[in-house]
């Protein structure tokens, strides 16, 4: 295996950035109907069987996305679909099929069929251009769907910093005995691998998965509740310090993850000090820059403002202070 290089700890500025731009919308009605505004935006792709891909939280979890608001926007807009997660790794509430259905019950998932994609086994995908691995293991259901969608709370994450679309797939398609394991740890380091390996590796599964959708593939981030903590961590999750910003929706997952973190690092040192250390310190930005080598995206964007007749977004109704960082449409 090669060594991990730590050269992602460093955030980029916009105008540092090159390359081609693509589209990402923004809303701050931070509501069902402003998902239903951005998701309408970017469903061109959205066809057949439909999963869609969220974090359902452990048991009584105080920040992930309300059920009430995904019930209220599939009932409008996916009334067929079918939301899909896989087991987790770690011990907990959603380790074994039948404690996960019953931590989705309990949450109140189950006004609509939940898949665990990896109940009945696994599939591996290919990994193109990846230096960790060449294919990567997933929920065997997985294969049952023509389209995804990603609806992704934006927060935090204990080891990869933070969590946008690309954990919310990476980590949440993957099985979990064999592909959540081998991008958390490996036989030569069974403690877990932390900083640019783990960025990479968890990239890598992301790739598999958004290869394989293709043009069928969705993206929709909800800024809200944005703990340090991942959803994974239920009530042990800590406070929320971080002022909510509003929903971003882009079928590019480089363009709305880097729109997200950028959007963080817009804010006054005040509001943004924790999950700025919480990013940098488990060096998070890896995510951002591998995602660019590999060719999933585009970190250059243009931003376009659902609140604003879709012209240019007013920087300071965002979020307070908030920079200009991207080129503005006219």
């Amino acid at each position: 295996m090669p060594e991990a290089v730590k050269i992602g700890n460093r955030y980029i500025p916009y105008e540092e950035r090159s390359g081609n731009e693509s589209i990402v919308y923004f809303t701050r009605d931070i509501s069902p109907e402003g998902i239903m505004k951005a998701y309408e935006k970017v469903n061109a792709g959205i066809c057949g069987k439909v999963a869609i891909k969220l974090h359902t939280g452990e048991q009584h979890g105080p920040n992930f996305t309300p059920a009430s608001w995904v019930k209220q926007f599939m009932e409008k807009e996916l009334p067929d679909a079918t939301i899909v997660e896989t087991n987790t790794w770690y011990h907990g509430d959603r380790d074994t099929t039948e404690k996960h259905l019953e931590t989705i019950k309990v949450n109140g998932w189950d006004f609509c069929p939940v898949d665990i994609m990896d109940a009945e086994g696994t599939i591996t995908l290919p990994v193109k251009g990846g230096k960790w691995f060449t294919e990567t293991s997933h929920g065997s259901h997985m294969t049952n769907y023509d389209s995804l969608f990603v609806l992704t709370h934006f927060k935090g994450h204990t080891v990869g910093g933070f969590g946008g679309a690309n954990k919310n797939i990476g980590i949440g398609c993957a099985d979990a005995l064999v592909g959540k394991r081998n991008i958390h740890a490996t036989s030569d380091d069974p403690m877990g691998i932390v900083e640019e390996e783990f960025g990479e590796r968890m990239t890598e599964s992301t790739k598999a998965v958004v290869d394989y959708f293709g043009k069928h593939i969705t993206y929709v981030s909800i800024m809200r509740n944005m703990s340090v903590s991942c959803d994974c961590e239920g009530l042990n999750a800590a406070p929320v310090v971080t002022p909510n910003v509003g929903i971003l929706a882009s079928t590019d997952i480089v363009a709305i993850d880097n729109a997200a973190v950028d959007m963080i690092y817009a804010m006054t040192e005040e509001e943004h000090h924790d999950l700025v250390e919480r990013i940098e310190s488990r060096h998070g930005l890896r995510q951002l820059s591998y995602m660019k080598e590999l060719g999933m995206g585009n970190d250059r964007y243009v931003l376009i403002d659902l609140d604003n007749d879709e012209k240019r977004i007013v920087a300071k109704d965002a979020v307070q202070n908030l920079k200009p960082f991207v080129r503005i449409k006219p």
